[in-house]
């Protein structure tokens, strides 16, 4: 399924001859949104608007980082759109082939984004202003922006991971934290890439009859930094929130230690006790002599030493 974007508004799913008579025209930039491209589609590239076979090729394939490549009349530009879900943060790679008079993405899953472009585009066709670099601009923003609703989900993720971390700390938390960690490491690289590729935007002007088009390329530049910054502070958070994690834990144990200390100190002196008392000398069972008072003045004395030593401890503040 294809959309060709006009100065006469919004076609969808045209054909060659259509798509040839669109190019000859040249009233106004043209742009070609692609989705789940057929071998019918990749034709129409190759005959319609000499996209190279290596393009073609790196399309097909897939599995490509964000990059930029120039071509022979045009410039392959390869950008991610990035989604949250419950799995996690889903990547759709978005190919773009950008020339002075036409703009083509590709992209194999249906991004909403794009779509309220042409939407856009659809209703009013002027929003271009007649200049490639402003519709390049409209479409690479559009994808770049993708990351924003993501990158917000994670934030929210993790704070209320620490709000969590703070009472209770279990194995699910623990898992959380380290797949965060792997999505937000993902994110600064592709992150990383797509700064550079915009870098190399703003500097070389694709179109020299648009000195202005590098001031659209700085503000998706600038989209970019922000969102490079943003993971940084995220995997930053993380880091917090594993320490949070641990600590809780070892919290948790030393309360648990500290409890079966304080259990094992108050039997100590009534094990000593009875184990003393309870030795079979001809001496201990001369002197103390089997009777009701014997027995009560035992009893009596193991109950004073556990008070005297719940007393003591909770004077030092142990329980």
């Amino acid at each position: 399924m294809h959309w060709l974007v006009t100065a006469k508004g919004l076609e969808e799913n045209c054909d060659l001859a259509r798509l040839h008579q669109a190019l000859r025209t040249k009233r106004g930039p043209l742009w070609l949104d692609i989705e789940a491209p057929k071998k019918a589609d990749f034709d129409l590239l190759s005959s319609g608007f000499g996209i190279h076979a290596l393009t073609i090729e790196d399309i097909q394939q897939g599995g490509q980082r964000p990059k930029w490549e120039d071509y022979p009349g045009y410039t392959f530009l390869v950008l991610m759109a990035m989604e949250w879900t419950k799995q996690g943060v889903a990547l759709e790679e978005q190919y773009l082939c950008i020339s002075p008079t036409w703009v083509v993405s590709i992209h194999q899953q249906a991004n909403p984004a794009l779509g309220e472009v042409r939407r856009r585009l659809g209703l009013d066709p002027s929003l271009t202003q007649g200049k490639s670099m402003f519709l390049t601009y409209m479409v690479t923003e559009a994808i770049v922006d993708s990351a924003f609703p993501a990158l917000d989900a994670i934030d929210d993720e993790v704070d209320q991971l620490e709000d969590r971390l703070v009472t209770t700390a279990d194995q699910k938390d623990l898992a959380q934290i380290t797949e965060l960690k792997h999505s937000v490491t993902d994110l600064r690289r592709i992150l990383g890439a797509q700064r550079d590729s915009f870098q190399r935007l703003v500097s070389q002007s694709l179109d020299p009859n648009q000195p202005d088009a590098a001031l659209y390329f700085r503000d998706v530049y600038d989209h970019l930094v922000r969102q490079y910054e943003t993971v940084d502070s995220l995997r930053d958070l993380l880091s917090g929130a594993m320490d949070t994690y641990l600590s809780t834990v070892s919290n948790r144990l030393n309360g648990t230690m500290k409890t079966l200390t304080v259990m094992a100190s108050l039997f100590l002196p009534l094990t000593f006790l009875t184990g003393f008392f309870g030795m079979n000398f001809g001496y201990l069972t001369g002197v103390v002599q089997p009777s009701g008072a014997a027995f009560a003045g035992g009893i009596l004395i193991m109950v004073g030493s556990l008070v005297i030593q719940i007393y003591l401890f909770r004077r030092r503040r142990w329980v």
